[in-house]
């Protein structure tokens, strides 16, 4: 059995959680290792399970709270050369290891397979996560889905997905245009409508649940989120993630 959980997820900082009964990863720490450490606590997880941490790209809002999480919980700190070589040097793990986007990572029973993804950022990566034929995609930050992403996302049974903005609030909203025109570009975010269409064309059929991930607080709303993504919910499980607190456990069986 797999568990799975969104510690943090929003543009103000990021942390994703996938389990079993030994052993854990996470994907990013983009909030404080006592936060992260704290929300943990309070689903019942355990850090002490934790073997890797894996950073999707260089930005704050996944990287900041990497360097003391490694240090604390004495474990490697995943990330790409191009990625540490461009983030905040206080930010740069005490632990790092290296990898290649076409690398295939072991961490103990799990196997994490990087992908390389559209964004504004030196080498960014997105990651499916496999236990037992089982697969957890970590899908956010990405301006437009490439072959690479939508292939890699067919193979999963469950999802974290970004959902990040409504366009009717991103361009009558109160951003600077060029701001708006980084969020809609090719390599910005994806918007409430972008996923439902990945979701409609490439979603395989093994998909359980999709945690929608990464909302903007300001160009986009729990509700519109979920009310875009309705059609599915006969189909598998639609569930939001939170910028201030922890998503649900979901439970893979």
């Amino acid at each position: 059995m797999l568990e799975i959980c969104a510690i943090a997820s929003g543009s103000n900082g990021n942390c994703y959680y996938i389990g079993n009964h030994t052993d854990a990863v996470l994907i990013d720490a983009g909030i404080s290792t006592k936060q992260i450490l704290l929300r943990m606590k309070e689903r019942d997880l355990d850090a002490a399970k934790i073997k890797a941490l894996f950073i999707t790209h260089e930005h704050g809002d996944h990287m900041r709270g990497a360097r003391v999480l490694g240090k604390r919980l004495q474990i490697p700190v995943y990330l790409t050369a191009k990625t540490y070589n461009s983030s905040y040097k206080n930010l740069r793990p005490d632990y790092p290891k290296f990898f290649s986007p076409e690398d295939v990572i072991p961490v103990g029973d799990f196997t994490i397979h990087p992908v390389l993804k559209n964004h504004d950022a030196a080498e960014p990566c997105s990651f499916r996560i496999e236990y037992q034929n089982q697969n957890i995609g970590v899908f956010t930050d990405i301006g437009e889905a490439c072959n690479n992403v939508k292939t890699h996302l067919q193979l999963c049974d469950s999802l974290f997905l970004e959902s990040n903005y409504d366009e009717k609030m991103l361009w009558e909203g109160s951003y600077p245009w060029h701001l708006k025109k980084r969020v809609a570009s090719d390599v910005g975010h994806l918007s409430n409508d972008q996923a439902f269409e990945l979701l409609t064309q490439h979603a395989g059929e093994n998909l359980q649940c999709v945690f929608l991930s990464h909302l903007s607080k300001e160009n986009n709303t729990p509700e519109i989120a979920f009310e875009t993504m309705q059609p599915f919910t006969e189909r598998f499980a639609v569930k939001l993630t939170s910028r201030h607190e922890a998503s649900e456990v979901f439970q893979l069986q």
